[in-house]
């Protein structure tokens, strides 16, 4: 915190790295705050895809640097020891007011913790085996019945802590209970299911056809045709209860993404519900690369973890039915999930989350499987 009063404090902020630098240009500019990055470039040939090698040494970071300051020194340098010729380039340090570094809300990637040699050596001799333990917990949810899956996951290493009461299930003519989550994982309406003991309808947006195959629970996939989608819910909590994620997406930092209010128009029987989850190599869910997996990944870890919170069901004067706008249940229900949680709203979209995670021609780009290991690999070589 001390390096980041002291960086944030001058006017133009210059970021130098050996690191290539189309790796750190994007988090440096928005969270940073930096003006300019100078590092080296990678390779790229003539097909556009990169090669695997690094242009630009030492000496010709040093010079391009040199040159930017050519007319006037920088007032302040920071850096390590090794970086002292860097460090000859700059004046003393002055005040200035000091700004607040943006948070990281959106990230992609499979791995939870920093890949350094060990853990890149011990998430590589993990593998097999957590491939192998990821098989055994899917298919034991796929046969074994509902109250039964408790028990069995913990016996491989799963845990779930639940707080607060849930809603005993509907009987007679009533309408079901819309059971409103927040949505980290792709298994938060699974877990749900499991803990109350019986399959629970989901509401779906975008996730695989083989993620629906491999789910336990029915699955209702929406059109994101506001009317279209209505009638389906409607139609479903007609039949009994049913859960819905309504931020869209899932986000993995201690953020909540805005609700969207259709929800709130379709019934005034609502239970929100506080979903959170601790995994210690892999995180369950990724925007590129094949949705499908993402299940496996999230029981590849050794010991992963759900918190399952109920709170109370929403009385009638905070419901539509006493006269709110849709947008202001909405509203409510995201600030006492995030409250709960002690995470903070935010009005970011699903939109908003692809637009940063998408590539160049706005289009959500590809990792694959085998780049994910190949990232671990490198990172152990090195």
């Amino acid at each position: 915190m001390e390096a980041w009063r002291v960086f944030s404090s001058c006017d133009k902020r210059v970021v130098v790295t050996k690191t290539p630098r189309v790796l750190v240009e994007r988090f440096v500019k928005e969270h940073l705050r930096a003006d300019e990055v100078i590092g080296s470039e990678l390779l790229v040939n003539r097909f556009g895809f990169a090669t695997g090698f690094v242009q630009g040494d030492f000496a010709s970071i040093f010079s391009r640097a040199a040159k930017m300051f050519v007319d006037e020194k920088p007032t302040l340098g920071l850096g390590r020891a090794s970086d002292s010729s860097f460090l000859s380039l700059c004046k003393h340090h002055h005040d200035h007011q000091v700004l607040r570094p943006l948070p990281v809300i959106f990230h992609d990637g499979r791995l939870v913790k920093r890949p350094t040699p060990s853990t890149a050596l011990l998430i590589l001799l993990w593998m097999p085996l957590g491939i192998l333990l990821a098989v055994i917990r899917i298919v034991i949810g796929l046969i074994l019945p509902m109250w039964a899956i408790p028990y069995m996951s913990r016996i491989f290493g799963g845990k779930i802590i639940v707080k607060g009461k849930p809603p005993p299930p509907v009987s007679g003519s009533s309408t079901g209970v819309l059971f409103v989550c927040t949505h980290r994982t792709l298994m938060d309406p699974v877990v749900l299911s499991t803990v109350l003991r019986r399959k629970i309808p989901a509401v779906t947006y975008s996730i695989s056809r083989l993620s629906e195959i491999l789910s336990p629970i029915p699955t209702v996939r929406l059109t994101r045709i506001r009317d279209v989608d209505a009638e389906k819910i409607k139609r479903e909590l007609s039949n009994g209860d049913l859960v819905v994620c309504p931020e869209g997406t899932t986000c993995r930092e201690p953020f909540l993404l805005r609700f969207s209010a259709l929800f709130a128009e379709l019934t005034d029987r609502i239970v929100p519900v506080a979903m959170n989850y601790r995994v210690g190599f892999f995180h369950a869910t990724t925007a590129r690369g094949w949705k499908g997996l993402d299940p496996m990944f999230f029981f590849m870890n050794p010991r992963p973890v759900y918190e399952v919170t109920f709170l109370n069901q929403l009385p009638v004067e905070a419901t539509c039915s006493s006269g709110k706008s849709p947008h202001d249940v909405a509203n409510y229900v995201q600030r006492i999930l995030a409250a709960t949680l002690g995470f903070e709203c935010t009005n970011f979209t699903r939109k908003d989350k692809y637009r940063v995670l998408a590539g160049n021609d706005g289009t959500v780009s590809y990792t694959s499987f085998v780049d994910q290991i190949k990232k671990v690999v490198s990172t152990f070589i090195h």
